[in-house]
Formats: C-alpha cells, sequence, structure tokens
C-alpha cells in the first residue's frame, strides 16, 4: 500500500465511522477553550472536565481571571497535574488577554504563542476548535497513532515533524476533524500500552497490524 492509498484508506475510514469528531473538553467560548486546554497538558480531558466548571463559575471572564491572586486560581485548579506552573500560567495568560488583546482570544499562531504556558500544540488546538482553521495539534495520540497507520516516516521524531508531514498529505478540510478522529482513535483504540487490534476497524490499512500479523 502506498503512503497515499494509506492516507485515502484511513480517512474513508473515519468519515464513516465518525463522521462527527470533537474535542472532548467541555467549554461554552473561546477563553474557556483556552483554559481548558491549557489545563490539560499530560492530564485527562476527564479530570479538566471535573475541574472547570467551578473555575468557569468564579472566572467567566479573562478579565475576572486576572483579577484574582496565584493562589485563589491554584484552590480550582490544584487536582490537575502541574497546578502550580498551570495556575501561575492562567493567570498570566488571561492578564495578558485583557491587556493586550481586549479580552478576546487572539487567532493567529504567533500572538497564542505570545502567552504564558501556550505552546505549539494548545494554539493549534484553539486555532482548529475555536476559529476552524487548517491546524493539526500532535499530541501523545496523534503522535502515537500516525506512526503505527504508517501516516508518518520513522524520521518524524518529533511532534512538529508529525505535525507537517500529516498537514502535507491530509486535504485541508479534513483536518480539523483529522486532529480529533487521531485522538479519539489512540484514547480508545490504539492505546499506548495494549492496542487493542482485534476491535480496529483499519487492519487493512495499518502499518503496525499488517508487519505484526
Amino acid at each position: 500500500m502506498t503512503k497515499k492509498q494509506r492516507y485515502e484508506a484511513v480517512i474513508a475510514y473515519f468519515e464513516e465511522a465518525m463522521p462527527v469528531a470533537e474535542t472532548e473538553l467541555h467549554f461554552s467560548n473561546d477563553f474557556q477553550l483556552l483554559v481548558a486546554v491549557m489545563l490539560s497538558a499530560q492530564c485527562t480531558d476527564k479530570r479538566v472536565n471535573m475541574v472547570t466548571p467551578a473555575l468557569f463559575e468564579a472566572y467567566p471572564t479573562p478579565e475576572a481571571m486576572a483579577a484574582a491572586s496565584e493562589e485563589e486560581v491554584l484552590s480550582y485548579v490544584k487536582s490537575v497535574s502541574y497546578p502550580n506552573s498551570k495556575a501561575r500560567h492562567l493567570l498570566a495568560t488571561a492578564r495578558q488577554l485583557t491587556e493586550r488583546f481586549g479580552g478576546e482570544v487572539p487567532e493567529t499562531l504567533e500572538a497564542l504563542t505570545s502567552l504564558p504556558g501556550v505552546g505549539r500544540k494548545t494554539a493549534n488546538v484553539v486555532m482548529s476548535v475555536a476559529f476552524g482553521k487548517a491546524r493539526m495539534a500532535v499530541d501523545t495520540h496523534v503522535f502515537r497513532v500516525s506512526h503505527r497507520l504508517g501516516l508518518v516516516s520513522e524520521k518524524s521524531k518529533t511532534p512538529l515533524a508529525v505535525e507537517l508531514e500529516l498537514v502535507k498529505h491530509i486535504p485541508e478540510s479534513f483536518i480539523p476533524r483529522a486532529h480529533h478522529w487521531l485522538i479519539l482513535h489512540g484514547r480508545y483504540v490504539c492505546t499506548a500500552m495494549k492496542p487493542h487490534c482485534l476491535e480496529c476497524g483499519l487492519h487493512h490499512a495499518c502499518a503496525f497490524y499488517n508487519k505484526k500479523s
């Protein structure tokens, strides 16, 4: 199977099996999405969704969070991973959104990554989910699944290299959904320690499965 055929097979499968693919984070606006994605770094969406209702009620806007203290923000996020640094970054980002962007979440990679605690992956998620841009955020699931399926070469050893290879081969209109396809497939089927190959519908296109069998 050529790489082109593999991409076509994977996209066709997900289009049928997962026509609607969205983030599992709960949010009501762009600011809440940014906060939730920042909290989700090295933390499960399930845990983040347990924390954010009270956090968003206390701080519904960047202006409200900007007026808080780091200790106050920490009290809401203490059960997520790396709570101290995340509380510090959330507070600093809320203040910069208020001071530099009029309380609005910016739409560009350059502006988003200028915010404290916002890296390329977080920025790509926000740009894709909030603004519908063709951005491919590469987390551990996307990195693992894209390699196992054979969508990217072994030479793509960094998240950026994987991102660039994926967006080169996936049609632009599919990229926002493809990000979620790969994440959800990695979260529930192609898991890290023990992939559920017998439950997977991508046998025909998976380099890992065909090499193993």
